[in-house]
């Protein structure tokens, strides 16, 4: 019998001393497919009744889990579904971009409790560190001393050596630069005293659609998720892979052809930052792209070109990588609104037909659902997962 997630995430333990092991399969479990009844964690996670009883007792009095309706069925007593608590465990989430940074507060369900966010024309650590001290200040006020005590910690989803973006006129004055010098982390744990996990921006995102969203239906996938430039996540085996430093998943560096047969990369075709370029050369703010939803409907004309082009690109990106690993879907998100997506990724379906799938089984093409806000929600997710959750990187402090 195949459990999926379940067998991905190991079976239960029942010697002594492994409470820790049992506790997080659970609360994964939850997480994973929602309230359910005692019964059905037992069969599920392969352990004992008493010892899934013993185990939720436990959550539910420290105030991590909490009961649901009774359910009644049609004969016996009515089972009680157990479900996560919403006020169980807190996390902040940071998102630092090239075009805007991105502050939550979210809670154990998933639920996002508060947003801020900073929009700028290029990141200026300065600026970006008093918006999280800021905004880390004024949030807490608003909480009670209980739950900001039941805050697990910082995520912060950063670009993979962030000084090393595609050269613009921004990079070219040397906007970005001043990155490579600073520790995020501990510049971050500084301000606020809590413990600060830091991640790659795109494989947040991934994280974010995997736990939440679209993802949770596949085992096994690759992630785009265009944002100024283009980055990427890959799951397998239900678990986001991040590999040996971090940085795997990097499609936004799959390898591209320029218009004059140059050898470029995916960041350089199918990237956000392609459509603000051609707004400039009609003396059109690309601002208002990250400002203003609304603008990516007025701009058509500017838009469906870009469209076109991205979706070229992404139909040749998503065979590339399944070449690799046979990914049962490729799922694409991004900085855009929902209707924007869909349109590319229609435009994704269509392209990947007429290209040359010869050796390769392709893939279903979906869009992801989280949206904008992924990277930082993807953020948030890493220090609560490290906490309560199995598949979460332990070695971050």
């Amino acid at each position: 019998m195949d459990d999926g997630f379940v067998r991905s995430i190991s079976t239960g333990l029942s010697q002594k001393g492994v409470r820790d092991h049992n506790e997080r399969l659970l609360l994964s479990l939850l997480q994973r497919h929602g309230a359910m009844p005692g019964s059905d964690l037992s069969r599920l996670a392969n352990l004992s009744p008493p010892t899934v009883s013993g185990i939720l007792r436990r959550l539910e009095g420290e105030g991590i889990l909490e009961r649901g309706d009774p359910v009644r069925g049609k004969v016996g007593k009515p089972s009680i579904p157990m479900r996560l608590a919403s006020d169980g465990a807190f996390s902040f989430g940071v998102k630092i971009g090239r075009r805007s940074a991105d502050l939550v507060l979210m809670d154990l369900t998933g639920q996002t409790r508060q947003l801020r966010q900073l929009t700028y024309a290029s990141p200026v650590p300065s600026e970006i560190f008093n918006f999280l001290d800021e905004g880390v200040q004024s949030i807490t006020r608003e909480m009670s001393d209980r739950d900001v005590s039941h805050i697990c910690g910082i995520g912060i989803a950063a670009p993979f050596e962030m000084w090393n973006w595609p050269e613009t006129s921004d990079t070219q004055n040397g906007a970005y630069t001043t990155w490579k010098d600073i520790d995020i982390k501990a510049q971050a744990h500084a301000l606020t005293g809590l413990p600060v996990m830091l991640m790659n921006d795109a494989t947040a995102a991934c994280q974010a659609e995997h736990t939440y969203g679209r993802g949770k239906a596949f085992r096994d996938y690759a992630y785009f998720f265009l944002g100024a430039f283009i980055g990427g996540g890959i799951v397998l085996n239900n678990a986001v892979f991040e590999g040996r430093q971090g940085n795997a998943g990097a499609l936004g560096s799959l390898r591209s052809i320029g218009p004059n047969g140059e050898s470029m990369q995916l960041v350089d075709t199918a990237s956000i930052h392609q459509l603000e370029l051609r707004l400039r050369e009609v003396d059109l703010d690309p601002q208002q792209l990250w400002s203003d939803p609304d603008s990516w409907h007025r701009l058509s004309r500017y838009v469906d070109p870009w469209l076109g082009q991205t979706a070229q690109e992404l139909a040749k990106a998503a065979l590339s990588t399944c070449s690799v690993i046979d990914f049962e879907a490729i799922l694409i998100d991004g900085a855009f609104p929902a209707s924007v997506r869909d349109d590319l990724v229609a435009r994704v379906r269509r392209y990947l037909v007429t290209q040359d799938t010869r050796g390769l089984i392709p893939p279903r093409i979906e869009a992801g659902s989280i949206g904008g806000k992924a990277r930082a929600i993807g953020a948030a997710t890493r220090p609560i997962g490290a906490q309560f959750m199995l598949n979460a990187r332990l070695d971050e402090t």
